[in-house]
């Protein structure tokens, strides 16, 4: 049996008020979907389905391309070129997405499920939210973007495995692990590189040409001779082969970090017009041992996944959707240690609390430090809130209970609330910080927390080694 998670803010039975789009804010181009009588179909957006993900400002000499900007949508304050925040420019691209959409259905359309990549964090996710509003619409879900491309296959109707969804795009590279067990979606595991992508591959065909003597090569001229196959599999595949090799060590960490190998794996979703590639699909059917799932147009199969699940939330549907969160979330404790409450790769949504206690006789306020990272001390991760509980009893240390509860919605909104139990005072923050991770440092963050994790366990003994045996806030 299936069952639907709802909003804490939405209705406990379908809304029908309107109809629901399914959107895919791509890097390189936005995709939007609908479902018509059961069936989900892409909407011709002027010039096919995909919409280039460009904002032209001006008479036409400042353009915008996404990819420019999506990588600081943990950065929501921050001016691209001087001219808008990367809101501002989402907002946008959503807008004329809606309202091109609005002009083919023939109807208003106010709802929509947005696509996200898997890594984006807080931040990242309020802010296409944000985004969102600025165009006229209410976001049902933000759902992670290989989450679609499962939905698209039908991976939620009964076929129960694990799958591997392989997401090649313009300027991106995601894997993530999904679980189908009795109807949830589980993501056991993510990983990727925000700097390898087709257009990776694009810029090697160029540095050929013009080895070859062509001064005149071209980016867009590349694209059209990758697409149109007009290079011999004997010039494009060893262009092609470091960029993929690189795409299967991060697949290869994905299943190391679920602890997995390869046999595990019960089938692949290809997903970004990258996959199209012969070599690409050669490669990832060798690495997995199974042949790719190919049925769907990999530029719209997330958007299609999309649609549906806006659907489900719209009209009544059956699909529990779990996500996972890409960092572990803690607070400080004493000696400047992370005490983990949400541990990386935990589904969500998720609501965890854990007992804490005062460490000085008399102390009526405590200091709640918010952290995200996977190291052990404070200092090697980052800062993501702070707030005081004030209004404790004065009691001897470690007599004051103090809940810490961390609350994970599905859309990856964080919420801390610290109550004093005998006097029930609390206080809560909920995470929108102002300036949040880069998708760089989000990977030099998982890279550093599994290099360092010797080196980091030994200074936490030795801190605690110091310290009473008690744990303290």
């Amino acid at each position: 049996m299936f069952i639907q998670i709802q909003e804490p803010d939405t209705l406990s039975g379908p809304d029908k008020s309107g109809a629901a789009i399914g959107i895919d804010l791509g890097t390189t181009h936005t995709v939007v979907a609908f479902v018509e009588n059961g069936i989900p179909k892409t909407l011709d957006l002027g010039n096919g389905p995909l919409l280039p993900s460009v904002v032209t400002y001006g008479s036409g000499d400042q353009t915008i391309k996404f990819s420019s900007f999506k990588r600081h949508m943990e950065e929501p304050s921050l001016k691209i070129k001087g001219l808008k925040t990367p809101v501002e420019l989402s907002g946008k691209i959503l807008q004329h997405a809606k309202e091109t959409a609005e002009k083919i259905l023939g109807f208003p359309v106010h709802q929509a499920v947005i696509t996200v990549p898997a890594y984006f964090d807080d931040t990242a996710r309020q802010a296409t939210k944000d985004a969102a509003h600025l165009a006229g619409l209410k976001v049902l879900r933000l759902i992670n973007e290989p989450t679609a491309a499962a939905l698209s296959y039908g991976l939620d109707h009964g076929v129960e495995g694990i799958y591997a969804i392989y997401d090649l795009g313009g300027g991106t590279f995601d894997i993530s692990l999904l679980k189908m067990t009795k109807g949830v979606f589980q993501v056991l595991a993510t990983a990727g590189d925000t700097h390898l992508g087709g257009d990776d591959i694009d810029q090697a065909i160029v540095e050929y040409w013009q080895k070859g003597g062509d001064s005149s090569a071209s980016l867009n001229a590349a694209r059209l001779a990758k697409e149109n196959l007009t290079l011999t599999p004997d010039q494009l595949d060893p262009l092609t082969k470091p960029f993929i090799d690189r795409t299967l060590a991060i697949c290869q960490q994905a299943l190391s970090d679920a602890n997995l190998n390869v046999k595990d794996i019960k089938g692949v979703v290809l997903v970004g017009g990258s996959t199209r590639l012969r070599a690409v699909r050669q490669a990832v059917e060798a690495f997995f041992e199974s042949t790719p799932l190919t049925n769907l147009d990999p530029d719209q199969v997330v958007a299609l996944g999309a649609a549906l699940q806006a659907h489900a939330l719209t009209q009544g549907g059956d699909t529990l959707l779990l996500d996972v969160t890409p960092l572990s979330l803690g607070i400080e404790t004493m000696g400047g240690l992370v005490e983990k409450i949400i541990p990386r790769n935990t589904p969500i949504p998720a609501v965890i609390s854990q007992e804490f206690t005062t460490y000085q006789p008399g102390q009526t306020a405590i200091k709640i430090h918010v952290i995200q990272g996977d190291r052990e001390l404070v200092t090697d991760c980052r800062s993501l809130a702070e707030f005081i509980l004030e209004g404790i009893p004065p009691l001897p240390a470690g007599v004051a209970r103090i809940e810490v509860t961390f609350s994970l919605d599905a859309d990856g909104l964080l919420t801390v609330k610290a109550q004093e139990k005998t006097t029930e005072i609390y206080q809560t923050v909920t995470v929108k910080p102002s300036y949040g991770l880069t998708l760089e440092d989000l990977e030099t963050m998982l890279q550093q927390s599994f290099l360092c994790g010797e080196e980091d366990l030994q200074k936490r003994l030795a801190i605690e080694s110091q310290l009473r045996p008690v744990r303290n806030l």
